[in-house]
């Protein structure tokens, strides 16, 4: 089996709201305010959304996210991912510095999911996604995301 990728997405994030300490880990939130979508098919903006993050006593953050998008045709989707996030020092480095990471510095991987009503994007909802992440310079994010062949 073959991955192409479909589309690259960006976000930029506000400073996280500190949930604390829980019983499976420290949970973090930060809330999703701008970012778009690139590639052949899809194109869009983000309109909004948030990262549910729990820091885990292994050393790595898993990933909660929801997201609204509006294409660039006017189409409206909902996307939903979870994924890790390892904590290595390259990545501890660009939180605490607001600093970014490249691909490959990090094990960041996410399996996002795509719902809509709109048939033109029918196809979103039945396509099973990867993506391989890094982190951006102040507190953003960047995606590039797969699909099977």
């Amino acid at each position: 089996m073959n991955l192409v990728e479909e589309f690259q997405l960006r976000a930029k994030l506000k400073p996280p709201l500190p949930v604390g300490e829980g019983p499976l880990g420290t949970r973090l939130y930060f809330d999703v305010v701008s970012g778009d979508i690139t590639g052949e098919r899809l194109r869009g903006k983000l309109l909004g959304g948030g990262e549910w993050a729990l820091q885990g006593p292994d050393g790595f953050i898993r990933v909660d996210v929801r997201l609204q998008v509006e294409t660039h045709d006017g189409a409206f989707l909902y996307m939903q991912y979870t994924g890790l996030l390892e904590s290595n020092e390259a990545v501890q480095g660009a939180l605490a510095n607001g600093t970014g990471t490249e691909f490959g510095q990090q094990a960041f991987y996410t399996n996002p999911r795509i719902e809509t009503g709109d048939e033109r994007y029918a196809w979103l909802n039945t396509t099973f996604f990867i993506g391989q992440g890094h982190i951006l310079p102040d507190l953003g994010v960047e995606y590039r995301i797969f699909r099977p062949e």
